[in-house]
């Protein structure tokens, strides 16, 4: 469990800095790297590329959180669009 806050925190914090302007706080990127974490094992998963090791994790992580913290970026845009 402490492992993966661990490797969480070390892809939210990767992926809010690869793309800059759309990190969430440290708590935010803690749950995105988790949950991208999910994504990205599952996508190389599917694709035969199933990641090896704790490198292999955060590289996955990495990618899965890469695509939620876009997703969450354009949804928090597309709203602000709408309040103007």
């Amino acid at each position: 469990m402490i492992g993966t806050i661990i490797t969480g925190a070390i892809v939210g914090f990767l992926a809010g800095h690869i793309i800059r302007g759309e990190g969430f706080g440290a708590l935010g990127n803690i749950i995105l790297g988790i949950f991208g974490g999910m994504v990205g094992n599952f996508l190389f998963g599917v694709i035969g590329l199933g990641p090896t090791g704790w490198i292999g994790d955060v590289i996955a992580g990495v990618a899965g959180a890469l695509i939620l913290v876009f997703a969450f970026g354009e949804t928090r845009h597309r709203r602000q669009r709408r309040r103007r």
